[in-house]
């Protein structure tokens, strides 16, 4: 971990946190988080990648970790982060890129790809695959405890979390997650009270990790992770083509928990086991991980490094 270099670099009025590892001429890999992550959920892959001969980026997006926070937080866009990975990218002098990204993350890794196709030598994600704009929609057949419409609900989330301090939020949250069933709350139930404070974490995640994340929490606090992804599900990404159209060429792996709570939101499982999914990314493989949560990257990292490894130098620059 100490091998890991701090940086900070100045993109689009803001002074974005970078963590690298890997000589500046060797291919590179960008890792984009998803929530409740920063940078350091990467460190495992990170240092994998770097020893197999790659450069390794990881930012922290806009109003997150070590990241300046946005002067309006909650006019912040999918389409920002894409926007500022470009330019982080374009900082560095790079050219050309693999781009890795987890949960949401996943989402600007695709977006980026669909932007700057030339770019990408390959893309992959975990957690969760390409979604055709409009597919947000499926969360509506969802009970209205389910946590992203709560978390899309002005101030609810806010008030949720403001109770406990940005460490237990995140506790909470990876408890949460690293279940294999969808978070819904009931009526009268707000999200954080799902998990019982006497709760271990998953064995996979220390205290020292939990600390971590908690501090930079507590620096950015929750306004921009709460707008994006989850109040930006809605944006209009790009021209209003039909979906169908929107292909990524690019090589791509999707790296599945079979045991991920993701699994379960409407229509995705037939989405991926039907196919469908390779109508927009058609140099797609899915690799599913048995007993893998949303995690996996950091439950099963020795896996998950390998099968990147694998893609990296088979789609090598």
């Amino acid at each position: 971990m100490d091998e890991i270099k701090h940086t900070y670099i100045q993109v689009n009025g803001l002074k974005l946190h970078v963590a690298t590892i890997g000589s500046d001429s060797s291919p590179a890999v960008v890792f984009l988080h998803g929530f409740p992550e920063i940078w350091y959920t990467w460190r495992h892959q990170m240092i994998a990648v770097a020893n197999a001969g790659f450069r390794a980026i990881a930012p922290d997006y806009r109003g997150y970790g070590l990241s300046d926070i946005p002067a309006k937080p909650e006019e912040t866009l999918f389409v920002d982060l894409v926007n500022d990975t470009a330019s982080i990218l374009e900082s560095l002098a790079i050219s050309k890129v693999f781009v890795i990204g987890k949960d949401f993350g996943a989402m600007v890794a695709y977006i980026f790809s669909l932007f700057h196709p030339e770019k990408v030598a390959g893309v992959i994600t975990l957690g969760v695959p390409y979604r055709p704009p409009g597919f947000h929609k499926s969360h509506q057949v969802l009970p209205e405890g389910f946590y992203i419409r709560r978390w899309q609900e002005p101030g609810r989330a806010e008030a949720d979390f403001g109770r406990f301090d940005a460490k237990t939020v995140v506790r909470k949250i990876y408890i949460m997650f690293s279940s294999s069933e969808i978070p819904i709350a009931s009526e009268n139930q707000e999200i954080m009270d799902l998990v019982d404070p006497s709760t271990p974490l998953p064995s996979w995640f220390t205290e020292d990790d939990l600390a971590v994340y908690g501090d930079l929490y507590q620096k950015s606090g929750f306004e921009t992770p709460l707008q994006v992804p989850y109040r930006s599900f809605k944006e209009k990404i790009g021209s209003q083509q039909d979906p169908s159209d929107l292909k990524i060429e690019a090589p791509a792996l999707l790296i599945m928990g079979e045991e991920d709570y993701v699994f379960k939101f409407p229509g995705t499982e037939e989405y991926l086991k039907s196919g469908e999914v390779k109508k927009y990314v058609p140099n797609l493989d899915i690799i599913y991980l048995p007993q893998g949560c949303h995690f996996v990257q950091e439950q099963f990292p020795d896996q998950v490094n390998q099968l990147i490894l694998d893609f990296l130098s088979h789609n090598k620059y």
